[in-house]
């Protein structure tokens, strides 16, 4: 696999760097057992520290510590629900050399934050985890063009559209659409964007896909230390983030109720008679059966609902839709990580993606488990997921992303004071300070 190479030993000692995770001391989080009944005497048990779900991660344990036939047994034990709060309590763990840390559901962006405490790929592991893994998801696994953790499942939104809308305005869904495009239906049909523009990390995903499907990169230096990392904001691309971001703000086209806005609320707007277009995750599609089951909402706006990749851009360059999802990461002081890497080769098989899909709605990251034809008939729009996932770019991949990603959120809300010709370099002088020391987040 290109840039694979093995991870030497002394990533398992503790790297020491500003901005570390706060003191806050987390209580141990409650243990899931994944239905396995009591240990067998002799048989290792692995940990695998898992993000809430509908019990699709605790159905895989189960199922491959039946596989497993006596070699190891699997119990989960459950993350907080805040992204932040997983991240704060595996960085803490971790770094006071927790040997019970086996397997970690890690998100993306704290890859390589949590990297140096991860025990090394072996290679033959990594080449065939990776055999068949959509591009986004296996560049969100890597860094420093190294694989850091194995892909498991994948996220990324994409463009859901009012047919009846589009169809007013005389879009070609078939084709690319842009940004411009769609601000102008907004403006001129009295519709409004399902955005996300509240100060949290869904805008942070905002900016970078903004700032990536223009050409750009947030962070020009992502392996340099904290005093010396070179942000790419203050460029062409990160002028059209804000001209965009500012635009939607300024003309009210993501509707009022825009700077605290989320993923929910976008939703509820996209639902409503002012829907119009929206990027959003997966989630919508079920979420939206549920509510015409549930008779909150006509079967006519279901009907009325169709999907594209994420808006671009410019015309004639391809988008970048955000990136999310989870891989599995062993920790470097695992009694068993020989074990544990077997059983994540278990848990990432194609056909638990595909079940863990239809469960529980997350995406695979393995094109492979797009081939079910049971995908296609629960989710008609996979296609273009798995479409969006190629393309998806992660988020700044570097040690201080917590910093990089609050000092974004800080200086790019709300949506309406963002302005092109300052709000991109405010906002890089102020995370350049924070990353030198000189100002607090």
């Amino acid at each position: 696999m290109p840039g694979n190479r093995r991870i030497k030993q002394q990533k398992k000692r503790i790297r020491r760097r500003s901005g570390a995770v706060a003191a806050t001391t987390l209580g141990l989080a409650s243990l899931l057992l994944s239905g396995c009944g009591p240990a067998e005497s002799g048989v290792p048990t692995l940990t695998w520290y898992i993000n809430p779900d509908a019990g699709g991660q605790a159905a895989i344990a189960e199922r491959c510590t039946e596989q497993a036939n006596g070699e190891y047994r699997i119990e989960t034990s459950l993350l907080p629900n805040d992204a932040a709060a997983q991240r704060e309590q595996l960085a803490r763990r971790l770094a006071a050399n927790d040997d019970s840390l086996d397997i970690m559901s890690i998100d993306p962006p704290f890859v390589p934050e949590l990297a140096t405490f991860l025990a090394p790929v072996p290679e033959g592991v990594a080449e065939r985890t990776t055999e068949n893994t959509l591009e986004g998801a296996l560049q969100g696994a890597m860094y420093k063009d190294e694989l850091v953790t194995v892909p498991f499942w994948a996220n990324t939104q994409i463009l859901w559209y009012r047919e009846s809308v589009a169809e007013e305005a005389g879009l070609d869904m078939s084709q690319p659409v842009t940004w411009d495009q769609l601000m102008e239906v907004a403006a001129t049909q009295d519709v409004e964007l399902g955005v996300q523009g509240s100060q949290a990390e869904s805008m942070t995903v905002w900016i970078n896909s903004l700032i990536e499907s223009a050409g750009g990169t947030i962070l020009e230096t992502p392996e340099a230390p904290a005093d010396e990392i070179e942000l790419g904001l203050v460029s062409e691309a990160g002028r059209e983030a804000a001209r965009i971001i500012g635009t939607i703000g300024d003309q009210e086209l993501g509707g009022p109720g825009l700077a605290t806005s989320t993923e929910n609320t976008s939703l509820n707007l996209f639902q409503g008679e002012s829907g119009s277009f929206m990027v959003n995750y997966p989630f919508v599609w079920p979420a939206t059966q549920s509510a015409v089951e549930g008779g909150s909402l006509d079967q006519a706006v279901l009907d009325d609902i169709g999907w594209a990749l994420y808006p671009r851009v410019y015309e004639d360059q391809e988008t970048a839709p955000p990136l999310g999802g989870i891989n599995l990461g062993v920790g470097a002081d695992s009694d068993n990580p020989e074990l544990a890497y077997k059983a994540i080769e278990c848990i990432v098989q194609p056909e638990n993606q595909t079940e863990y899909f239809l469960t529980n709605g997350n995406p695979p990251s393995n094109s492979e488990s797009y081939e079910d034809p049971r995908i296609e008939e629960q989710f008609p729009m996979a296609e273009t997921i798995r479409q969006s996932l190629e393309l998806a770019a992660p988020r700044p991949q570097t040690p201080f992303y917590n910093e990089i990603s609050t000092g974004l959120q800080q200086t790019w809300t709300p949506p309406d004071e963002v302005e092109p010709e300052t709000t991109p370099e405010e906002s890089a002088e102020f995370i350049t300070a924070v990353l030198r020391g000189e100002r607090l987040l």
